[in-house]
């Protein structure tokens, strides 16, 4: 029930004449872009989650190492 080639062809032949390439070609280049975008934000959003936890485990070993030395 997925489209077929002829369908798919169709579809951007349809476009085409109702945009023009020029404009597709802006707009194929501008979704790769956000795509990119949004690539590198989630990439950047683990980095940071994974430094949180990080120094979060450093913050919880001094701790627990001022609390043995007043022991």
């Amino acid at each position: 029930m997925g489209i077929s080639v002829t369908q798919l062809v169709i579809i951007m032949v349809i476009v085409i004449l109702l945009f023009g390439t020029k404009r597709v070609r802006n707009l194929g280049s501008d979704l790769g872009v956000a795509i990119k975008s949004f690539r590198n934000s989630v990439k950047e959003g683990e980095d940071d989650k994974q430094l949180s936890k990080d120094e979060s485990e450093k913050v919880e070993d001094s701790v627990e190492l001022q609390h043995q030395s007043k022991v």
